[in-house]
Protein backbone atom coordinates (compact mmCIF):
# COMPACT_ATOMS: atom_id res chain seq x y z
CA UNK A 1 0.00 0.00 0.00
CA UNK A 2 1.12 3.72 -1.28
CA UNK A 3 2.08 5.73 2.11
CA UNK A 4 0.92 9.33 0.17
CA UNK A 5 -2.58 8.36 1.20
CA UNK A 6 -1.66 8.42 4.77
CA UNK A 7 1.42 11.89 4.13
CA UNK A 8 -1.36 13.38 3.00
CA UNK A 9 -4.77 12.70 5.50
CA UNK A 10 -1.92 13.36 8.70
CA UNK A 11 -0.72 16.79 7.10
CA UNK A 12 -3.96 18.10 6.67
CA UNK A 13 -5.50 16.56 10.01
CA UNK A 14 -2.43 18.60 11.95
CA UNK A 15 -3.59 21.72 9.81
CA UNK A 16 -6.86 21.29 10.83
CA UNK A 17 -6.16 20.65 14.39
CA UNK A 18 -3.90 24.24 14.71
CA UNK A 19 -0.49 22.58 14.45
CA UNK A 20 2.41 24.78 12.55
CA UNK A 21 2.81 23.95 9.31
CA UNK A 22 6.22 22.99 9.55
CA UNK A 23 5.59 20.41 12.67
CA UNK A 24 2.82 19.28 10.33
CA UNK A 25 5.00 18.28 7.50
CA UNK A 26 7.42 16.85 9.81
CA UNK A 27 4.91 14.50 11.46
CA UNK A 28 3.16 13.69 8.17
CA UNK A 29 6.16 12.58 6.77
CA UNK A 30 7.45 10.89 9.96
CA UNK A 31 4.00 8.81 10.06
CA UNK A 32 4.20 8.17 6.40
CA UNK A 33 7.95 6.32 6.56
CA UNK A 34 7.49 4.61 9.50
CA UNK A 35 5.03 2.55 7.10
CA UNK A 36 7.59 1.91 4.79
CA UNK A 37 11.16 -0.10 4.22
CA UNK A 38 13.55 3.03 3.94
CA UNK A 39 15.04 3.65 6.96
CA UNK A 40 13.71 6.44 9.18
CA UNK A 41 17.43 8.03 9.41
CA UNK A 42 16.38 9.60 5.50
CA UNK A 43 14.17 12.18 8.09
CA UNK A 44 17.44 14.03 9.43
CA UNK A 45 19.51 13.71 6.48
CA UNK A 46 17.39 15.38 4.08
CA UNK A 47 16.13 17.98 6.42
CA UNK A 48 19.88 18.60 7.01
CA UNK A 49 20.45 18.74 3.14
CA UNK A 50 17.55 21.03 2.67
CA UNK A 51 18.58 23.12 5.02
CA UNK A 52 22.52 23.22 4.19
CA UNK A 53 21.83 25.56 0.81
CA UNK A 54 24.08 28.30 0.35
CA UNK A 55 21.63 30.59 -1.63
CA UNK A 56 19.49 30.26 1.15
CA UNK A 57 21.85 32.53 2.94
CA UNK A 58 20.62 35.66 1.22
CA UNK A 59 17.07 35.24 2.59
CA UNK A 60 17.86 36.23 6.36
CA UNK A 61 20.55 38.99 4.78
CA UNK A 62 17.61 40.57 2.91
CA UNK A 63 15.16 40.46 5.98
CA UNK A 64 18.04 41.85 7.94
CA UNK A 65 18.59 44.36 5.22
CA UNK A 66 15.30 45.43 4.49
CA UNK A 67 14.61 45.87 8.56
CA UNK A 68 16.83 48.25 8.70
CA UNK A 69 16.24 50.15 6.37
CA UNK A 70 12.79 50.69 7.82
CA UNK A 71 14.07 51.74 11.04
CA UNK A 72 16.50 54.00 9.92
CA UNK A 73 13.95 56.45 7.64
CA UNK A 74 15.32 55.14 4.40
CA UNK A 75 11.53 54.13 3.10
CA UNK A 76 10.64 57.89 4.58
CA UNK A 77 12.70 59.53 2.28
CA UNK A 78 11.63 56.83 -0.52
CA UNK A 79 7.79 57.96 -0.06
CA UNK A 80 8.07 61.66 -0.04
CA UNK A 81 10.17 61.58 -3.39
CA UNK A 82 7.19 59.98 -5.10
CA UNK A 83 4.46 61.94 -3.01
CA UNK A 84 7.16 65.28 -4.35
CA UNK A 85 6.12 63.79 -8.08
CA UNK A 86 2.47 62.57 -8.27
CA UNK A 87 1.21 65.22 -5.87
CA UNK A 88 -0.50 67.07 -7.70
CA UNK A 89 -2.70 64.40 -9.11
CA UNK A 90 -6.28 63.69 -8.05
CA UNK A 91 -5.68 60.36 -5.86
CA UNK A 92 -2.56 61.06 -5.50
CA UNK A 93 -1.63 59.29 -2.30
CA UNK A 94 -2.81 56.22 -3.57
CA UNK A 95 -0.37 56.11 -6.83
CA UNK A 96 2.64 57.39 -4.90
CA UNK A 97 1.54 54.68 -2.32
CA UNK A 98 2.39 52.02 -5.11
CA UNK A 99 4.95 53.32 -6.73
CA UNK A 100 6.71 53.69 -3.28
CA UNK A 101 5.59 49.91 -2.66
CA UNK A 102 7.55 48.95 -5.91
CA UNK A 103 10.56 51.00 -5.06
CA UNK A 104 11.20 49.61 -1.67
CA UNK A 105 10.00 46.16 -3.21
CA UNK A 106 13.57 45.83 -4.53
CA UNK A 107 14.72 46.29 -1.08
CA UNK A 108 12.95 43.89 1.16
CA UNK A 109 11.88 40.69 -0.47
CA UNK A 110 8.83 40.58 1.61
CA UNK A 111 5.03 41.03 0.87
CA UNK A 112 4.07 42.12 4.48
CA UNK A 113 7.21 43.08 5.16
CA UNK A 114 6.34 45.82 2.26
CA UNK A 115 2.99 46.59 3.48
CA UNK A 116 4.16 47.05 7.01
CA UNK A 117 7.38 49.50 6.29
CA UNK A 118 5.07 51.90 3.36
CA UNK A 119 1.65 51.32 4.74
CA UNK A 120 2.67 52.80 8.12
CA UNK A 121 3.97 56.25 6.78
CA UNK A 122 1.11 56.58 4.08
CA UNK A 123 -2.12 54.68 5.87
CA UNK A 124 -2.54 57.67 8.10
CA UNK A 125 -1.43 60.04 5.82
CA UNK A 126 -4.39 59.26 3.43
CA UNK A 127 -6.20 59.08 6.34
CA UNK A 128 -5.30 62.52 7.78
CA UNK A 129 -6.54 63.92 3.83
CA UNK A 130 -9.93 62.72 3.77
CA UNK A 131 -9.24 59.51 2.02
CA UNK A 132 -11.02 55.99 3.50
CA UNK A 133 -9.13 54.44 5.82
CA UNK A 134 -10.80 51.17 3.86
CA UNK A 135 -9.54 52.44 0.59
CA UNK A 136 -5.83 53.21 2.31
CA UNK A 137 -5.76 49.55 3.98
CA UNK A 138 -6.33 48.06 0.46
CA UNK A 139 -4.26 49.93 -1.58
CA UNK A 140 -1.30 49.52 1.04
CA UNK A 141 -1.74 45.52 1.30
CA UNK A 142 -2.14 46.03 -2.88
CA UNK A 143 1.40 47.74 -3.52
CA UNK A 144 2.46 45.07 -0.84
CA UNK A 145 2.42 42.06 -2.83
CA UNK A 146 4.54 43.29 -5.33
CA UNK A 147 7.24 42.39 -2.40
CA UNK A 148 7.51 39.28 -3.58
CA UNK A 149 8.03 39.61 -7.20
CA UNK A 150 10.43 42.77 -7.82
CA UNK A 151 13.53 41.28 -6.65
CA UNK A 152 14.95 40.36 -4.26
CA UNK A 153 12.23 38.33 -3.37
CA UNK A 154 12.51 35.60 -0.94
CA UNK A 155 9.56 33.28 -2.32
CA UNK A 156 11.72 33.02 -5.85
CA UNK A 157 14.78 32.39 -3.44
CA UNK A 158 12.91 29.19 -2.51
CA UNK A 159 11.88 28.39 -5.74
CA UNK A 160 15.16 28.80 -7.13
CA UNK A 161 16.84 26.51 -4.94
CA UNK A 162 13.84 24.19 -4.93
CA UNK A 163 13.27 23.55 -8.77
CA UNK A 164 17.27 24.26 -9.52
CA UNK A 165 16.70 27.07 -11.78
CA UNK A 166 18.83 30.58 -11.37
CA UNK A 167 18.25 32.66 -9.04
CA UNK A 168 19.38 35.41 -11.34
CA UNK A 169 17.16 34.59 -13.51
CA UNK A 170 14.37 35.13 -11.69
CA UNK A 171 15.50 37.95 -10.29
CA UNK A 172 15.71 39.40 -14.30
CA UNK A 173 12.80 38.12 -15.27
CA UNK A 174 10.41 39.81 -12.29
CA UNK A 175 10.58 43.40 -13.14
CA UNK A 176 9.00 43.38 -16.13
CA UNK A 177 5.86 41.50 -15.02
CA UNK A 178 6.30 43.11 -11.45
CA UNK A 179 6.22 46.99 -14.17
CA UNK A 180 2.82 45.57 -15.44
CA UNK A 181 0.95 44.60 -12.13
CA UNK A 182 2.70 47.53 -10.31
CA UNK A 183 1.12 49.73 -13.17
CA UNK A 184 -2.23 47.90 -12.84
CA UNK A 185 -2.33 48.50 -9.21
CA UNK A 186 -1.64 52.42 -9.50
CA UNK A 187 -4.56 52.62 -12.47
CA UNK A 188 -7.02 51.37 -9.67
CA UNK A 189 -6.08 53.21 -7.67
CA UNK A 190 -6.20 56.54 -9.54
CA UNK A 191 -9.39 55.01 -10.88
CA UNK A 192 -11.02 54.05 -7.51
CA UNK A 193 -9.80 57.35 -5.91
CA UNK A 194 -10.99 59.60 -9.05
CA UNK A 195 -14.44 58.18 -8.62
CA UNK A 196 -14.48 58.43 -4.88
CA UNK A 197 -13.13 62.84 -5.51
CA UNK A 198 -10.23 62.02 -3.50
CA UNK A 199 -8.07 64.58 -4.18
CA UNK A 200 -4.11 65.98 -4.29
CA UNK A 201 -1.80 66.90 -1.75
CA UNK A 202 -2.26 70.22 -2.67
CA UNK A 203 1.41 71.21 -3.63
CA UNK A 204 2.03 72.48 -7.02
CA UNK A 205 4.27 69.99 -9.29
CA UNK A 206 7.47 72.16 -8.90
CA UNK A 207 11.04 70.30 -10.85
CA UNK A 208 13.18 72.30 -8.05
CA UNK A 209 10.92 71.10 -5.88
CA UNK A 210 11.22 67.49 -6.82
CA UNK A 211 14.79 67.87 -7.86
CA UNK A 212 15.68 69.10 -4.27
CA UNK A 213 13.49 66.48 -2.83
CA UNK A 214 15.41 63.59 -4.61
CA UNK A 215 18.61 64.79 -3.76
CA UNK A 216 17.62 64.87 -0.17
CA UNK A 217 17.03 61.23 -0.29
CA UNK A 218 19.49 60.25 -2.82
CA UNK A 219 20.80 57.53 -0.72
CA UNK A 220 17.53 55.77 -0.15
CA UNK A 221 17.13 56.32 -4.20
CA UNK A 222 20.48 54.42 -4.60
CA UNK A 223 20.52 51.79 -2.79
CA UNK A 224 18.26 49.10 -5.50
CA UNK A 225 20.53 50.54 -7.85
CA UNK A 226 24.14 49.15 -5.61
CA UNK A 227 22.16 46.21 -4.32
CA UNK A 228 20.85 44.70 -7.76
CA UNK A 229 23.46 46.12 -9.95
CA UNK A 230 25.83 44.13 -8.72
CA UNK A 231 23.39 40.80 -9.73
CA UNK A 232 22.76 41.78 -12.62
CA UNK A 233 26.07 43.19 -13.77
CA UNK A 234 27.58 40.06 -13.37
CA UNK A 235 29.73 41.47 -10.36
CA UNK A 236 27.94 39.84 -7.45
CA UNK A 237 25.90 36.27 -6.50
CA UNK A 238 22.33 37.10 -5.14
CA UNK A 239 24.34 35.67 -1.86
CA UNK A 240 26.88 38.17 -2.52
CA UNK A 241 24.33 41.03 -2.74
CA UNK A 242 22.12 40.36 0.34
CA UNK A 243 25.30 41.22 2.35
CA UNK A 244 26.36 44.41 0.45
CA UNK A 245 22.17 45.28 0.93
CA UNK A 246 22.90 44.84 4.98
CA UNK A 247 26.49 46.91 4.75
CA UNK A 248 25.10 49.46 2.63
CA UNK A 249 22.04 49.74 4.91
CA UNK A 250 24.16 49.91 7.92
CA UNK A 251 26.25 52.47 6.86
CA UNK A 252 23.36 54.73 5.78
CA UNK A 253 21.97 54.11 8.61
CA UNK A 254 24.77 54.82 10.85
CA UNK A 255 26.69 57.34 8.64
CA UNK A 256 23.64 59.37 6.87
CA UNK A 257 20.77 59.41 8.51
CA UNK A 258 22.04 58.49 11.89
CA UNK A 259 19.56 56.53 13.21
CA UNK A 260 21.26 53.79 13.77
CA UNK A 261 21.82 52.75 17.33
CA UNK A 262 22.45 49.46 19.04
CA UNK A 263 18.94 49.08 20.26
CA UNK A 264 17.58 49.74 16.54
CA UNK A 265 20.48 46.54 15.33
CA UNK A 266 19.76 44.31 17.90
CA UNK A 267 15.82 44.62 17.03
CA UNK A 268 16.81 44.13 13.55
CA UNK A 269 18.38 41.12 14.33
CA UNK A 270 16.22 39.52 15.90
CA UNK A 271 13.67 40.02 13.49
CA UNK A 272 15.62 38.31 11.09
CA UNK A 273 15.63 35.25 13.59
CA UNK A 274 12.24 35.40 14.62
CA UNK A 275 10.80 35.45 10.77
CA UNK A 276 13.99 33.20 9.41
CA UNK A 277 14.16 30.58 12.12
CA UNK A 278 10.74 28.75 11.51
CA UNK A 279 11.79 29.25 8.05
CA UNK A 280 14.73 27.21 8.23
CA UNK A 281 12.68 24.06 9.41
CA UNK A 282 10.05 24.34 6.89
CA UNK A 283 12.72 24.16 4.45
CA UNK A 284 13.82 21.19 5.77
CA UNK A 285 10.73 19.25 7.04
CA UNK A 286 9.17 20.36 3.61
CA UNK A 287 11.80 18.39 1.48
CA UNK A 288 11.22 15.71 3.52
CA UNK A 289 7.62 15.39 2.08
CA UNK A 290 8.38 16.25 -0.68
CA UNK A 291 10.92 13.23 -1.14
CA UNK A 292 8.48 11.02 -0.33
CA UNK A 293 6.13 11.72 -2.97
CA UNK A 294 8.66 11.61 -5.34
CA UNK A 295 9.86 8.22 -4.02
CA UNK A 296 6.46 6.85 -4.51
CA UNK A 297 5.28 8.98 -8.32
CA UNK A 298 2.97 11.27 -6.77
CA UNK A 299 4.65 13.56 -9.62
CA UNK A 300 3.98 11.44 -12.53
CA UNK A 301 0.57 10.53 -11.29
CA UNK A 302 -0.43 13.84 -11.58
CA UNK A 303 1.60 14.57 -14.57
CA UNK A 304 -0.77 11.63 -16.25
CA UNK A 305 -3.85 13.64 -14.64
CA UNK A 306 -2.86 16.76 -16.32
CA UNK A 307 -1.99 15.28 -19.39
CA UNK A 308 -5.66 13.67 -19.90
CA UNK A 309 -7.22 16.93 -19.37
CA UNK A 310 -4.95 18.64 -21.77
CA UNK A 311 -1.85 18.71 -23.99
CA UNK A 312 -1.67 22.13 -24.02
CA UNK A 313 0.94 23.60 -21.63
CA UNK A 314 -0.77 26.67 -21.60
CA UNK A 315 -4.14 24.88 -20.40
CA UNK A 316 -2.92 22.70 -18.14
CA UNK A 317 -0.73 25.85 -16.75
CA UNK A 318 -4.61 27.84 -16.37
CA UNK A 319 -5.57 24.21 -14.16
CA UNK A 320 -2.56 24.68 -11.88
CA UNK A 321 -2.81 28.29 -11.47
CA UNK A 322 -6.58 27.84 -10.22
CA UNK A 323 -5.16 24.85 -8.18
CA UNK A 324 -2.80 27.59 -6.81
CA UNK A 325 -5.37 30.68 -5.93
CA UNK A 326 -7.48 28.22 -4.04
CA UNK A 327 -4.33 26.22 -2.17
CA UNK A 328 -3.28 29.96 -1.18
CA UNK A 329 -6.42 31.11 0.54
CA UNK A 330 -5.91 28.81 3.59
CA UNK A 331 -1.72 28.10 2.97
CA UNK A 332 1.15 30.74 3.74
CA UNK A 333 3.48 31.68 0.58
CA UNK A 334 6.71 29.31 1.78
CA UNK A 335 4.56 26.54 2.58
CA UNK A 336 2.98 26.50 -0.95
CA UNK A 337 6.12 27.03 -2.79
CA UNK A 338 7.94 24.67 -0.90
CA UNK A 339 5.57 21.88 -0.47
CA UNK A 340 3.93 22.24 -4.12
CA UNK A 341 7.48 22.75 -6.30
CA UNK A 342 9.44 19.34 -5.98
CA UNK A 343 5.28 17.95 -7.14
CA UNK A 344 4.71 20.61 -10.00
CA UNK A 345 8.13 21.39 -11.71
CA UNK A 346 8.70 17.49 -13.06
CA UNK A 347 5.10 17.56 -14.81
CA UNK A 348 5.47 20.61 -16.12
CA UNK A 349 9.12 20.22 -17.42
CA UNK A 350 7.38 17.01 -19.09
CA UNK A 351 5.15 19.24 -20.62
CA UNK A 352 7.33 21.87 -22.52
CA UNK A 353 6.71 24.68 -19.84
CA UNK A 354 9.73 27.07 -19.20
CA UNK A 355 10.52 26.87 -15.20
CA UNK A 356 11.24 30.62 -15.17
CA UNK A 357 8.26 31.46 -16.32
CA UNK A 358 6.82 28.84 -14.10
CA UNK A 359 8.91 30.51 -11.22
CA UNK A 360 7.39 34.08 -11.87
CA UNK A 361 3.51 33.02 -12.72
CA UNK A 362 3.90 30.75 -8.68
CA UNK A 363 5.01 33.69 -7.23
CA UNK A 364 2.29 35.97 -8.90
CA UNK A 365 -0.60 33.32 -7.92
CA UNK A 366 0.70 33.99 -4.20
CA UNK A 367 0.44 37.48 -4.60
CA UNK A 368 -3.66 36.89 -5.02
CA UNK A 369 -3.01 35.24 -1.64
CA UNK A 370 -1.82 37.87 0.06
CA UNK A 371 -5.52 39.78 -0.35
CA UNK A 372 -7.93 37.19 0.55
CA UNK A 373 -9.44 35.75 3.24
CA UNK A 374 -9.29 33.61 4.92
CA UNK A 375 -5.38 33.82 5.18
CA UNK A 376 -4.89 37.01 3.55
CA UNK A 377 -1.40 38.51 5.40
CA UNK A 378 -1.20 41.50 3.79
CA UNK A 379 -4.85 42.72 4.52
CA UNK A 380 -4.09 41.48 8.18
CA UNK A 381 -0.82 43.78 8.13
CA UNK A 382 -3.22 46.72 6.90
CA UNK A 383 -5.62 46.38 9.33
CA UNK A 384 -3.46 46.37 12.34
CA UNK A 385 -2.31 50.25 10.92
CA UNK A 386 -5.73 51.55 9.59
CA UNK A 387 -7.88 50.25 12.61
CA UNK A 388 -10.97 49.60 10.28
CA UNK A 389 -12.24 45.48 9.44
CA UNK A 390 -11.09 43.04 7.60
CA UNK A 391 -13.81 42.85 5.71
CA UNK A 392 -13.86 46.25 4.90
CA UNK A 393 -10.36 46.10 3.32
CA UNK A 394 -10.72 43.20 1.94
CA UNK A 395 -13.72 44.77 -0.46
CA UNK A 396 -11.72 47.23 -1.57
CA UNK A 397 -9.17 45.00 -2.57
CA UNK A 398 -11.28 43.05 -4.71
CA UNK A 399 -10.37 45.45 -7.96
CA UNK A 400 -6.74 44.81 -6.89
CA UNK A 401 -7.20 41.06 -6.85
CA UNK A 402 -9.12 41.13 -10.56
CA UNK A 403 -6.43 43.03 -11.98
CA UNK A 404 -3.57 40.64 -10.57
CA UNK A 405 -5.56 37.71 -12.09
CA UNK A 406 -5.60 39.42 -15.54
CA UNK A 407 -2.38 40.23 -15.59
CA UNK A 408 -1.69 36.55 -14.21
CA UNK A 409 -3.44 35.25 -17.08
CA UNK A 410 -1.64 37.45 -19.77
CA UNK A 411 1.50 35.95 -17.95
CA UNK A 412 1.08 32.63 -19.04
CA UNK A 413 -0.25 32.83 -22.17
CA UNK A 414 3.02 35.15 -23.07
CA UNK A 415 6.01 33.11 -21.55
CA UNK A 416 8.43 35.75 -23.15
CA UNK A 417 7.53 38.31 -20.62
CA UNK A 418 9.28 36.43 -18.40
CA UNK A 419 11.84 34.79 -20.68
CA UNK A 420 12.67 37.89 -22.91
CA UNK A 421 14.88 39.49 -20.24
CA UNK A 422 16.94 37.45 -18.92
CA UNK A 423 17.63 35.93 -22.31
CA UNK A 424 18.85 39.49 -23.93
CA UNK A 425 20.89 40.64 -20.47
CA UNK A 426 22.61 36.98 -20.69
CA UNK A 427 21.82 35.98 -17.15
CA UNK A 428 23.76 33.02 -15.93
Amino acid sequence: MSPVPILIGSFLICLIVGVPVFIALGVASAIAFAMTSVPLAIIPTTMYQGMDQFPLLAIPMFILAGTIMERTGLTEDIVAVFLRVFGRMRGSLGVATIISCMFFSALNGSGPGTTAAVGAVMIPAMIRRGYGADYAGAVASSGGTLGILIPPSNPMIIFGVLANVSIAKLFVAGFIPGLIIGSAHAFVAYYVARRANYGGTGEPFDWREILRTIWKSKFALAAPFVILGGIYGGICTPVEASVVAVVYAGLAGWLVYRRLTWRVLYDSFKRTLVVFGPLSMLIGTSLVFGKLLVLYHAPDEIARFLGSISKDGFVVLLVIIGFLLVIGMFMETLSTIMILTPILVPVLTKLGVNLIQFGIVFVVCNEVAFLVPPLGVNLFVAVSIAKVPLERIALHALPHVIAIISCLIFLAYYPDISTWLPHVLGTP
